[in-house]
C-alpha cells in the first residue's frame, strides 16, 4: 500500500467518491464516518470540542491506485480529553458526538493497513504526537486487534477499555411479530395503550419526517428541533452556540448524502416531540430526541419511537439502533446492548497512565453487529 498525509480540509471534498465507495465496502459501515459528515464534523470541530485541532488525514491506496483505506485523523497538542500535556492524535468525530468510529476499510486490509499506517506515522514530517487514541470502535471492528498487533510489532504500548453499551434492535418482517416477539409483555401492553390513546383521543397526532426533499426546510426543522432539546435542563447547557451550528451543518450533510430523517410528532399542528434519525447502511440510527414537557400527559416521545419503529419494519430496514448509552427505554422497547471500544497506543507512556486494558489481540471476532 501507498500511503499518503493530507493536511487540508478540502481532502473530504477531493475524495468524496471514493472515500463513500470504499465505506459502502467497509466493515464499520455507519453514518459517522461518510465523508460529508466527517467534514461537517470537522469545520465545527465537533461544536467547539477541539478548538486546538490540527487535521492529519492518512488514506492509502493499492497497486492498482485504488482507495484501500483511510484513517481519519487529527492531533490535540495539549494532551486532550485526559489532560495529559502529551500530544495525542484522534480518530475525526471524537469524541462526544459521534456514536461509532474507525478506519475506514474492509476487513481483509486491516492488518496491512495498521501496520502501514504506524510506519507512516512515525516519520518526522508530522508533528509531535505520543498516544493514538481511538474512541469508540465496534466489537466487531478488525481494527481493534490489527492496530494493537501492529503497535505491540513497534514496541509500543497498546491498551483497551470496554466503553457504554450501544442497544439495537434486530427487527422482524412485521409490526405484531416485533410486540409478540421481542418485548416483555408489560411494555407491548404500555406502547399499545399510549398508540391507543394518541390516536383515539380528542386531540389531532400526525407525525412526519424531514428528508431534505425540496418541499424541506431543513434549517428551519433544525432550529425547531434543537430549541425542543433545549426544554431539558441538561442539553440546555451542552446547546452552545458552536454545538447548535454543528447540528446544522450534521443536518445538512445528512440531506445532502440523503440519510436524513428528522421526524416530528405533532399535536393540534404543535411540535411535541421529534427524533434526529439516521437512515443508512438498512439501518435506522437514533441520534438524538427533544420532548415538549407540555404534552407529557401524552407520552409523545414513546408514540413518536413506536411510530419510527413501525416505519422501519414496514420499510424492511435491518436494525433499529439506539447509539450508545444505557438509558431504560432503550431495553424497554427490545434494544440489545453492543459493545464499543476504546483502544489506545502510546510511544512512550506506560500502559498504567494511559489507563487501559492489554489490548485483545485475538484472531476471531464477534459475530458482525453491522450484517450484510
Amino acid at each position: 500500500m501507498k500511503f499518503e498525509l493530507h493536511r487540508d480540509e478540502a481532502v473530504f471534498s477531493r475524495l468524496d467518491n471514493e472515500w463513500n465507495a470504499l465505506l459502502d465496502r467497509a466493515v464499520t459501515r455507519v453514518p459517522f464516518l461518510r465523508a460529508e459528515y466527517q467534514a461537517a464534523w470537522w469545520a465545527g470541530r465537533g461544536g467547539g470540542e477541539w478548538p486546538e485541532a490540527e487535521l492529519l488525514v492518512v488514506t492509502a491506496r493499492d497497486e492498482a491506485g485504488a482507495l484501500a483505506g483511510v484513517a481519519p485523523l487529527f492531533r490535540a497538542p495539549n494532551g486532550g480529553r485526559d489532560r495529559t500535556g502529551q500530544p495525542v492524535l484522534y480518530l475525526i468525530g471524537s469524541v462526544e458526538i459521534s456514536d461509532y468510529l474507525d478506519f475506514v476499510l474492509a476487513r481483509p486490509d486491516a492488518e496491512a493497513f495498521c501496520a502501514g499506517l504506524l510506519q507512516r506515522l512515525a516519520h518526522s514530517d508530522l508533528p509531535a504526537w505520543d498516544v493514538l487514541d481511538l474512541f469508540n470502535l465496534p466489537a466487531p471492528s478488525p481494527t481493534r486487534a490489527a492496530v494493537a498487533r501492529a503497535a505491540q510489532a513497534r514496541g509500543w504500548t497498546a491498551g483497551e477499555q470496554l466503553l457504554e453499551p450501544a442497544p439495537s434492535i434486530a427487527l422482524p418482517d412485521n409490526w405484531e411479530n416485533y410486540l409478540a416477539n421481542m418485548v416483555e409483555k408489560k411494555e407491548r401492553q404500555e406502547i399499545r395503550r399510549k398508540l391507543r390513546r394518541a390516536e383515539g383521543g380528542d386531540d389531532q397526532v400526525t407525525w412526519r419526517m424531514i428528508t431534505g426533499a425540496p418541499e424541506d426546510d431543513v434549517a428551519a426543522a433544525t432550529d425547531a428541533f434543537v430549541a425542543m432539546m433545549a426544554h431539558h435542563p441538561d442539553k440546555a447547557r451542552f446547546l452552545t452556540d458552536a454545538m447548535r451550528a454543528q447540528f446544522q451543518a450534521l443536518t445538512r450533510a445528512a440531506a445532502a448524502g440523503g440519510w436524513l430523517r428528522l421526524a416530528f410528532l405533532d399535536v393540534n399542528g404543535e411540535p411535541a416531540a421529534a427524533y434526529l434519525t439516521f437512515d443508512y447502511g438498512n439501518r435506522l440510527y437514533i441520534y438524538n430526541s427533544a420532548i415538549d414537557p407540555r404534552f407529557n400527559a401524552l407520552s409523545p416521545g414513546w408514540v413518536l419511537l413506536g411510530y419510527l419503529l413501525r416505519w422501519a419494519i414496514e420499510n424492511g430496514r435491518a436494525a433499529f439502533d439506539f447509539l450508545r448509552g444505557d438509558e431504560d427505554y432503550k431495553f424497554r422497547f427490545g434494544g440489545v446492548a453492543g459493545k464499543i471500544y476504546r483502544v489506545q497506543l502510546s510511544r512512550a507512556l506506560p500502559l498504567e497512565q494511559l489507563g487501559g486494558e492489554p489490548a485483545c489481540l485475538m484472531n476471531e471476532f464477534e459475530a458482525d453487529f453491522f450484517p450484510e
